[in-house]
């Protein structure tokens, strides 16, 4: 015979499976691979779902494929870092409400022995030293923010070496292309805050150092973006509003300011400016 408390136990055990369950919010978005390798949506997005109560999923690629994704209203919406696509991705009709909401830079790196003799050149000198050298440069060749920022620094030095036998184009992310670029004692092109993530994944065994750094063209601008919702019907706009409500935010802002990997500051927030 049952006594009466397991009764109540069983009752109580019915009393919740019984009661319906509430799924949050899911927001989807398409990004630059650097937020996720650098770390910074893990540490963002707990805080992201208590604070607004909706569940962000992304696919992190780079910033052209993203803007691809968007169009095919496969994401509801974006933060990337290639300005100038994003402003004809707007201006095309594919976005709106795009908004800055932080920066870092990119640096270039290459050997310790720096074969082509780059450090401290401005980053138009360290270009056209490498295409005089000959010297092994890894491009990502993914169409991603940083694979478009270097394609425009060639441009800018009056350079095209995509059909020069050293100009090795990776067609995969930062890290895999970090780790060409050591593998073939080259240089490469990369924002720093992956650039930190790598030197301190590999330590002592890092063969690559900055070797410029600090030139006004190396400003790497990250912006977040609402997929239009009179192209793509089925975007969650108002959802969309939230997420980049909540990344201009100033608990947001300095929550991106006090991120750090190896004692150093990653991303700076520039929301509103």
């Amino acid at each position: 015979m049952k006594t009466i408390s397991s009764i109540f136990v069983s009752f109580l055990l019915l009393t919740v499976v019984a009661l319906p369950t509430f799924a949050a919010d899911t927001l989807m978005m398409a990004t630059t691979t650097s937020t996720q390798d650098t770390g910074l949506l893990e540490y963002l997005n707990p805080v992201f779902l208590k604070e607004t109560g909706i569940e962000l999923k992304w696919v992190a690629v780079g910033t052209g494929k993203a803007l691809e994704i968007a169009k095919n209203c496969d994401a509801d919406v974006l933060l990337v870092h290639a300005p100038a696509s994003e402003k004809a991705f707007v201006e095309a009709g594919h976005g709106i409400d795009r908004r800055q909401v932080m920066y870092n830079d990119f640096v270039l790196v290459g050997p310790k022995s720096d074969p082509a003799k780059v450090s401290n050149k401005t980053t138009a000198e360290a270009l056209k030293a490498i295409f005089v050298a000959k010297a092994p440069f890894v491009s990502r060749g993914d169409q991603s923010g940083t694979h478009k920022a270097e394609l425009k620094l060639w441009k800018a030095s009056n350079l095209s070496p995509d059909k020069e036998p050293f100009y090795i184009s990776a067609g995969q992310g930062m890290i895999a292309t970090l780790n060409m670029a050591a593998e073939k004692n080259g240089y490469a092109l990369t924002d720093r805050g992956t650039w930190i993530k790598f030197s301190g994944q590999r330590g002592d065994d890092n063969p690559l150092k900055i070797v410029v750094e600090g030139d006004k063209a190396l400003y790497n601008q990250y912006s977040v973006i609402t997929v239009n919702p009179a192209q793509c019907p089925k975007t969650k706009a108002a959802l969309a509003k939230k997420f980049e409500d909540w990344w201009v935010a100033p608990a947001t802002q300095k929550r991106i300011a006090d991120y750090k990997l190896e004692g150093k500051q990653l991303f700076f927030p520039n929301a509103g400016k």
